[in-house]
C-alpha cells in the first residue's frame, strides 16, 4: 500500500505559490496538470509572482480563479 494523499489545502495553510511545485499546485481547487504546468512554467521564465496580481498574468487564472484561490496562497 502506497502512501495517503495530501489532503486539499485550506486557509490554515497556505500554498507558496513561488515554491510549489506542479505537483503541490494541482492540490489547489481548479488547478489541474496543465495548468500547474504552466503556472511553473511562467514562473520560471519571469520570476517569481509576488502577488496575485502577477499571478493572474497566467493564461487560466482570472478572476473567478485568483478569488478560488487568494485565502489558499501566498507569495515568496
Amino acid at each position: 500500500m502506497g502512501l495517503p494523499p495530501d489532503p486539499p489545502l485550506g486557509s490554515f495553510n497556505r500554498l507558496d505559490v513561488d515554491r510549489a511545485t506542479v505537483v503541490e499546485l494541482q492540490r489547489l481547487p481548479g488547478i489541474g496538470p496543465a495548468l500547474a504546468a504552466r503556472i511553473v512554467a511562467y514562473r520560471d521564465s519571469n520570476g517569481p509572482f509576488g502577488s496575485m496580481d502577477r499571478l493572474r498574468r497566467v493564461k487560466g487564472i482570472g478572476p473567478a480563479t485568483a478569488a478560488r484561490l487568494d485565502s489558499l496562497v501566498s507569495f515568496w
